[in-house]
């Protein structure tokens, strides 16, 4: 389908009780979800379903849940087709994009849970590590964003819609970049919660270690094609994903970017399978004149068989 990309969610799109419906109804999702507890020797779906909170939001637990989840709904959408989803095209944010490859065919399932939950442990080491937090800056341009970490040694860590940019990095300079944001015409900086500074340079120790960690799985060619966050066009061999995952990690996720690529192509729809609806906004934000469905439960399985058919 030429005009169709499906996204992914990435961290902080979990909360308790994601994919319960789907479990429940589909065991196309079932079975993905016990194989993930076989996979990571603990009851990812008893903490997807019932939490807590608290545990379900830890970084090393969140990333292969919101993962599995993930891949549950894709499934299950799966399952009520008469021939299988032709995308143009997949992609993920941030750890969205372990998502996007799982369904090009590139990543087995298996190795996407195991290698996101060490994604996970290894984000959190280097926080501890060097610690530093994250910013929304709201209502100022992006050249005007960048030119206030240059000047205050904050980063750019997510370009993901008009009038939205996050920043990462020591606290202090996190502070200092949204003290002067306002000062320049920002409407609002707004502190995240976040446990470090992800997408910045302070999480190079994780990239270091992901990097050993991924070279030693097997990454496949595409099937299907997989647009990077790192620089937002496709990317086509499996060194090519090998070194974007790590690049990943410490670098900026061009989302905005990579929806306006996409619909340079000529996709005009959207398809976010998942929790939550965060990309579904952005999406909407970037250009009012794409579409926007969402596959987290039943109910929008129904809807989107019928609008795909």
């Amino acid at each position: 389908m030429v005009d169709l990309a499906l996204i992914f969610p990435g961290q902080g799109a979990q909360y308790v009780g994601m994919g319960k419906e789907l479990y429940e109804g589909f065991p196309a999702a079932k079975v993905i979800y016990e194989k993930a507890n076989d996979v990571l020797g603990l009851n990812i779906a008893k903490l997807c379903f019932e939490g807590p909170k608290e545990e379900l939001t830890r970084t090393d637990i969140c990333q292969p849940a919101i993962l599995v989840s993930s891949v549950a709904a894709l499934r299950s959408l799966e399952s009520v087709l008469s021939s299988p989803i032709s995308p143009a095209a997949v992609l993920g944010l941030s750890l969205g994009e372990y998502t996007a490859l799982v369904c090009a065919g590139s990543l087995s399932f298996e190795n996407a849970v195991s290698l996101v939950r060490k994604r996970g442990q290894f984000m959190e080491e280097a926080s501890r590590q060097n610690p530093g937090t994250m910013a929304s800056v709201i209502g100022l341009s992006v050249e005007e964003t960048k030119k206030v970490c240059e000047e205050t040694g904050a980063e750019v860590a997510n370009l993901n819609c008009p009038g939205q940019v996050v920043i990462s990095g020591a606290k202090e300079k996190v502070e200092a970049a949204s003290e002067l944001a306002k000062q320049r015409g920002a409407k609002r900086a707004i502190p995240l919660d976040v446990s470090g500074a992800f997408h910045s340079s302070l999480m190079q120790a994780a990239a270091d270690r992901l990097r050993a960690e991924i070279d030693n799985i097997e990454i496949k060619a595409p099937k299907i094609k997989v647009v990077t966050n790192v620089s937002a066009k496709y990317e086509l061999t499996p060194q090519e994903i090998k070194d974007n995952l790590v690049s990943q990690v410490k670098s900026s996720v061009l989302w905005e970017d990579s929806i306006r690529y996409l619909a340079g192509q000529g996709v005009r729809r959207f398809i976010e399978v998942g929790p939550g609806k965060v990309l579904s906004g952005l999406l909407r934000r970037i250009d009012p004149a794409l579409e926007a469905y969402n596959v987290e439960n039943p109910a929008d399985i129904a809807a989107v068989k019928e609008v795909i058919s």
